[in-house]
């Protein structure tokens, strides 16, 4: 008896459909994160024929520069990142004109009015870094956000999470989010 040997063969053809088929399956039931990037509203383009320009004091104005080398300057003195937040929020709670009556600031005729008229300037340098830029980004907002929540527990008593629609406007009414980017004279 002559047995010869029969080697099965695999249709490799249906492999590359049947692979193809995962890879389609995989992409369509995947979830892909995405970024929800920094939340700043813009504002409104201003209505032709008219002068949107504003004189705003010097002291109301909080000059931040990030230079090319990821330095923090401040009114042209060199700050760490960790001073940024708290610097801000003297600026803002300052009420130097007295006009303010839940500011617990110091009251210096150097620093701003009051944080309806304080502006925040940022400026970068052409190669400040991303991770720079956000994180100055994420100071700023913070010192915003901590003042708010103080506000709220002072006048509503109640955490800014436990505030209605109407109280939470009052709350951003009371510390405006004011930053610019754009390069000041």
């Amino acid at each position: 008896m002559r047995h010869s040997k029969l080697v099965p063969e695999v249709n490799a053809g249906s492999m590359a459909d049947i692979a193809f088929l995962l890879l389609i399956f995989f992409l369509v039931t995947a979830t892909i994160s995405s970024d929800e990037g920094i939340n700043r509203l813009l504002p409104r383009e201003c209505p032709p024929g008219m002068d949107c320009s504003s004189d705003i004091n010097e002291r109301n104005i909080l000059r931040i520069l990030v230079n090319n080398s990821d330095d923090i300057m401040i009114e042209n003195q060199i700050v760490p990142i960790e001073n940024l937040k708290d610097l801000t929020k003297i600026f803002l709670d300052n009420n130097g004109d007295g006009s303010c009556n839940y500011c617990q600031g110091l009251k210096n005729i150097t620093l701003s009015d009051n944080p309806k008229t304080a502006v925040v300037s940022l400026l970068n340098g052409q190669r400040t870094t991303y991770k720079t830029y956000v994180a100055v980004q994420n100071e700023l907002t913070k010192a915003y956000y901590e003042l708010r929540k103080d506000y709220s527990m002072k006048v509503f008593r109640k955490p800014a999470d436990k505030l209605t629609k109407t109280e939470l406007q009052q709350v951003k009414e009371a510390y405006p989010f004011i930053l610019s980017e754009a390069e000041s004279k």
